[in-house]
Formats: structure tokens, C-alpha cells, sequence
């Protein structure tokens, strides 16, 4: 392995002419020589002619910052001394203007919201919302409960002291007289209700028969000529009793259903008013018992404010209490009245048809049931269709 050195033998003014203009080959020579060469093979390069670099100088004035105040002189040539400046200069300028370029793009950043960032904060704040929402409604039943608690434990406490004899109640007597006249008014009606129905079952089986008996009579009829006649006239006065048992079942019908509206939906609607009047009452004579024991107690201020909060209170059951005690009794006028009129109704119409039936009076029959617009159904209609059937 050989290596080769060049020697350079240059004073400070080629040192500068090489700084500028690139090195003379003509003043150097090349040494040739390896581990166990000769020690002096020296090559001469005077053939070798001119400079190895090229100086242009327009290029470096291209390159070179002009002062303020100084004009660019055309083919000027730069020292050493100003190409290392300049060199220094382009490599500050560069750093500075890349850190230029940095801070500018960091404020370019800074100044651009991110979508993504403007969404995740839009969905924060959207799960803040939900969240308190959700916080606040779960408070709202924590208090509801709370009071719905208080007020049981009241009403409950007062409706022992009732039962055992330790506490007042608040009665009116004429209304409550009223109350059970209705509740023993219900349980008649009822009982009528429950015989009338039965009546209505017996009767439609009846018919059935007497309709399947002057079908049988027909039949036999058309097979016996001997007692043609005989069958003949059984099976048309089964088939007559048919006939009217048919308008008999549609007034019984409609009296079964006026008393069960009458009975189930507006004395009941009736009792409902009375349930929530009789726990307005247990609960006013709760608060009223509440008060009237922290009357008796110590009016220190701890003791004032509960009592004023009782009174609070109380006021508000009381008005509840009257509101509902004046609903009661403006229901049970109504129904009074209402019952006498569909009663007066529908006995004239029982008792007009059973008549009839019974006397054979097909035509005083017929005009009962358009007297009270009774509407009879179609033959057949009970009966299911071959659809239903199949």
C-alpha cells in the first residue's frame, strides 16, 4: 500500500492567491513514494499549465450584499479577508432567516385553530352539559323523594293515631253522609246489575232453544203428513216467541248496559274524586297535628322558622283540601241527578218490554223499542263467521 502527500509550499501571498484564484500547480510538485520506495522520486509538474480553479468574479458579486450607501464596482475582485465575511454573513443570514421562517410558521400554527381541537372542546363542553343535566335531574328525585318520604311518614303516623283514638280528624258530616249513601247506592246497583246480566244469559238461551225447537217443528212437518198442521202451527209459535224473545234480549241489553256505564264508569269516576278528597283530608290533619305540636313546644328561632314552614305547609294542604271537598260535592249533585234520569229511563223501558213479552203484545212491544231507540241486532250476528271458525 502506497501513499501519496502533496506538498504545499506556499508564503501568505500565494496562501491569499490561493484563497482567491484556487492553488498554482506550476510552484507545487508531486512526491511520489511507499514503505521501501525510493526516497526521492520527485515528479515535475512544470508541464502542467494555468490555474486547476477557475475565478470568476461576477459571480461573487452576485453573491455579495451591497452596502447602503456603496455602489457594486463590475469585475471587482474580494480579499480574503471579505470572502470570509461574506461567508459568515450568507450562513447568519440563512440561520437567521430559517429561524425567521420557524417563528412564522409556529404564529401561522398558533393563530390557525385545529378543527380537531375546536371539535374535542365542543365535545367536552357537550359532556359538561350532559353531565350536570344528568347531575341535576338526579337531584330533583333525590328532593322528590325526600319529600315524598316526609310526607308518609306523616300521614302514616297520623292515620295511627286515628285508629287508636290518639288524634283528631277533620269531618264534615253531611258530606260524609253523602259518601256512604253512594258507596251503598254502588253496591245495590251492582247487585242489580249481576241479576240483570244473569236474566240476559237464561233469556239468550231460551231463545236459542225455542228458535232450534220451531226448526225441529218445521222439519217434522215437511216428514209427517199426517201431522203437517199440528207441527205447522207449533213451529210458527216457536218461531214468534223467537221473534219477540229476540226484542226482549235487545231491551234487556241496553238496560245491562246503561247501568254498567252508570255503575262503572260514573259513580266510579265519582269514588275516585272521594279517594283523593279522603287523602287530602289525612293529609291536612297530618300538617295540622305537625303545627299544632310545634305550636306547643318552645318558640326559640330554630323553633319560629319550622313553625312558619309548617304554616307554610299547612296552608297548602288546606287549600288542597277544600279544592277537593268542593269537587266532591259538585260530582255527587251531578250524579244524583244523572242517575235519576237514566233510572226514570231505563225501568219505563224494562218494565214496558217485560209487559209486552209476557202479554203476547208484539206490536206494544215493537213501538217500546223504538220509543227508547233501541236498536236490534241482525239474526246471525252473534254467531261467528266460516273465517272465525275455520
Amino acid at each position: 500500500m502506497q501513499a501519496t502527500k502533496i506538498q504545499w509550499t506556499l508564503d501568505e501571498k500565494d496562501l491569499q492567491q490561493v484563497m482567491v484564484s484556487g492553488p498554482n500547480l506550476n510552484e507545487t510538485s508531486i512526491v511520489s513514494g511507499g514503505y521501501g520506495g525510493p526516497a526521492g522520486g520527485i515528479i515535475p509538474s512544470s508541464s502542467i499549465k494555468g490555474h486547476a480553479i477557475c475565478f470568476n468574479p461576477q459571480y461573487l458579486d452576485r453573491r455579495r450584499p451591497t452596502a447602503p450607501n456603496s455602489t457594486p464596482i463590475p469585475g471587482a475582485e474580494l480579499g480574503p479577508t471579505e470572502l470570509r465575511m461574506k461567508s459568515r454573513g450568507q450562513a447568519v443570514g440563512m440561520a437567521s432567516s430559517q429561524s425567521a421562517a420557524s417563528r412564522i410558521a409556529n404564529q401561522n400554527q398558533t393563530s390557525q385553530p385545529f378543527p380537531e381541537s375546536g371539535m374535542l372542546h365542543s365535545n367536552s363542553n357537550q359532556n359538561m352539559s350532559a353531565d350536570e343535566a344528568n347531575r341535576g335531574v338526579a337531584v330533583e328525585k333525590l328532593d322528590s323523594v325526600k319529600k315524598w318520604g316526609i310526607n308518609t311518614y306523616k300521614c302514616t303516623k297520623q292515620m295511627f293515631s286515628e285508629r287508636f283514638g290518639r288524634g283528631s280528624r277533620t269531618v264534615d258530616l253531611e258530606l260524609e253522609a253523602q259518601i256512604e249513601v253512594l258507596r251503598d247506592t254502588k253496591r245495590k246497583y251492582e247487585s242489580v246489575l249481576r241479576l240483570t246480566s244473569a236474566l240476559t244469559s237464561h233469556f239468550y238461551n231460551m231463545v236459542q232453544t225455542q228458535q232450534a225447537l220451531g226448526d225441529a217443528f218445521a222439519d217434522l212437518s215437511q216428514k209427517s203428513p199426517e201431522l203437517r198442521d199440528e207441527f205447522g202451527y207449533n213451529a210458527e209459535t216457536q218461531k214468534l216467541l223467537c221473534k219477540n224473545g229476540e226484542a226482549l234480549l235487545g231491551a234487556i241489553n241496553f238496560f245491562v248496559s246503561s247501568i254498567n256505564t252508570l255503575v262503572n264508569k260514573t259513580m266510579e269516576d265519582t269514588l275516585m274524586t272521594i279517594k283523593l278528597y279522603e287523602a287530602a283530608r289525612l293529609e291536612f290533619d297530618a300538617y295540622r297535628a305537625d303545627l299544632e305540636e310545634l305550636s306547643l313546644g318552645p318558640r326559640d328561632a330554630a323553633t319560629m322558622v319550622r313553625i312558619e314552614v309548617a304554616q307554610q305547609h299547612y296552608q297548602v294542604q288546606r287549600d288542597k283540601y277544600e279544592r277537593l271537598r268542593s269537587d266532591v260535592t259538585i260530582k255527587l249533585k251531578f250524579l244524583e241527578e244523572n242517575k235519576v234520569k237514566v233510572m226514570h229511563k231505563q225501568l219505563l223501558l224494562f218494565h214496558n218490554a217485560i209487559s209486552a213479552y209476557f202479554a203476547g203484545n208484539q206490536q206494544q212491544l215493537e213501538q217500546t223499542l223504538r220509543q227508547f231507540n233501541v236498536r236490534l241486532k241482525p239474526p246471525g250476528s252473534d254467531k261467528p263467521s266460516w273465517l272465525e271458525e275455520s
